[in-house]
């Protein structure tokens, strides 16, 4: 199908929409044609500009055999040149399929992989990192599960991210994060590779999971601390299993039962949530272990060398000199090539 007839086609089917309002419509009815040209007006705007571009583009190229016009002519061609195609360009960015999820809160998981305690003491930096970068987002950052090592590190973590736009910008963020630098523990100075893996969940609703209880098993226990110390006395921490698919969520980060079962089964919902995504479209998502990968050291997406003071995106095959302001949260350079380098694929596979 050619951008053209494409664009016709929003076109008229915008005029409808406009005739269908102005009509004595039900008031179900007239939220839904509301709502549907609400999303089509903007790429309606954009076609008008492109249509006007091209009806000067056509008037120019008229004038061009007058002499008494032709420098003009030439001038308006040569500003239409560009206009043209960067018109088309933010056309065919406004038709791509749009993720569901993207405008949804995200959870994010930090685990230590390969490496031992580098590996957690990292996995705690990029902890601390992702909570700045949705600071400088003015996004709402709550944490979930914190389990810190003794020495300062983290076994593993979960943090509740919301704003705008949270997931459209983190899920680009899932995979394994290598880091290689000297640890404080290493006497010879030699440089070490650990890994940490991340994943980013789109956060559900419960009308997008149907969770079975009797699919739950769901085991209470005392909660525990560092060095298997009791954070409390009774039995407040939770561990929902999911039978059917084997998912296992475990929560015990606060002191009430209830909220820590709340919170067990957010995640769960995230989990499954992201599974069924994938494999309605396993071209745009991947489920969790897809995103995490095994934590080997040979996978990555992106590598901290500290020595050098560098941060490589393997993706897209982005290097910044800039360790020291990302691990401040400044992720933005990364993840707005990451965005563009996809929308870049998709155009080229003709998604419109």
């Amino acid at each position: 199908m050619s951008l053209d007839f494409r664009l016709d086609r929003i076109v008229a089917r915008a005029d409808e929409l406009r005739a269908m309002m102005s009509e004595d419509l039900g008031g179900e009815a007239f939220v839904k044609a509301s709502k549907e040209l609400a999303e089509i007006e903007p790429v309606v705007a954009r076609v008008d500009d492109l249509r006007a571009a091209q009806k000067a583009e056509d008037e120019a190229r008229a004038m061009l055999s007058d002499p008494e016009m032709k420098d003009m002519a030439e001038a308006e061609l040569f500003e239409l040149k560009d206009r043209i195609p960067a018109i088309e360009r933010e056309i065919r960015l406004a038709l791509l399929p749009k993720d569901a999820a993207d405008e949804r809160d995200g959870i994010l998981e930090i685990r230590p992989a390969a490496g031992g305690d580098e590996a957690a003491l990292f996995a705690a930096e990029l902890f601390a990192m992702y909570q700045k970068y949705a600071a400088l987002r003015g996004w709402r950052f709550e944490v979930m599960e914190y389990d810190a090592t003794e020495l300062g590190g983290l076994k593993g973590a979960l943090a509740e991210v919301g704003g705008k736009g949270v997931f459209a910008r983190l899920k680009f963020e899932s995979g394994v994060h290598r880091v290689q630098r000297v640890p404080a523990t290493e006497s010879q100075g030699r440089i070490h590779t650990s890994t940490v893996t991340v994943a980013v969940l789109p956060e559900a609703q419960e009308v997008d999971v149907a969770i079975d209880e009797g699919d739950l098993r769901i085991d209470v226990y005392r909660a525990s601390g560092a060095g298997g110390q009791h954070v409390n006395k009774t039995e407040s921490a939770v561990r929902i299993t999911h039978l059917p698919t084997g998912i296992v969520v475990a929560m015990q980060e606060e002191r009430s039962q209830h909220k820590n079962k709340a919170k067990a089964m957010k995640i769960l919902r995230a989990r499954m949530y992201e599974a069924q995504r994938s494999s309605l479209a396993a071209t745009r998502a991947a489920d969790r272990k897809g995103q995490v990968g095994t934590g080997d050291r040979s996978e990555r997406i992106r590598t901290y060398n500290f020595p050098q003071g560098r941060v490589s995106d393997h993706r897209i095959e982005l290097t910044l000199y800039k360790l020291d302001r990302v691990m401040q949260g400044d992720l933005d350079p990364f993840i707005e090539a990451l965005i563009a380098d996809d929308q870049a694929t998709r155009m080229a596979a003709d998604e419109i």
